[in-house]
């Protein structure tokens, strides 16, 4: 018989990254900002992203295991049952912070290169070779 999982089952888990999910957009990050010729200050709540690294913290401050790792690698095939739940994470995940980017909700520069959606463009010089007698010095 197998080691006992600390995340018994993929509903468990998924009911975990749900209750994440209402944690993380139920508690907003705050910014002062300052309005006006008085420049009047005010609180702007920032809504919070959710990441996969979070999530871990989330299950590791609920005393459930710190790496959840080995279930979104499926680490010697061990979690081929929570496969799917992990993809369906992941999907959740990347697909708040490409929409939350695209509004400029969250940084745009950030959520394309967590995503690996930057714009990746190759500059190619090409220059005459300098004769021999040539010298830059």
């Amino acid at each position: 018989m197998g080691k006992r999982k600390y995340i018994e089952t993929p509903e468990k888990m998924w009911e975990l990254f749900e209750a994440y999910r209402k944690e993380v957009k139920s508690n907003p990050r705050h910014i002062t900002d300052f309005y006006g010729k008085d420049g009047e200050e005010r609180i702007k709540p920032l809504e919070r992203p959710l990441t996969l690294e979070g999530f871990e913290n989330y299950v590791s401050d609920l005393d459930i295991i710190s790496d959840l790792s080995n279930y979104f690698a499926n680490s010697d095939n061990k979690y081929a049952d929570y496969s799917t739940i992990c993809s369906r994470i992941r999907k959740v995940i990347k697909q708040d912070q490409i929409e939350g980017g695209m509004v400029g909700q969250y940084n745009a520069s950030i959520t394309q290169r967590l995503n690996g959606l930057t714009d990746k463009q190759e500059l190619k010089i090409e220059g005459k070779k300098l004769p021999e007698w040539f010298d830059e010095s």
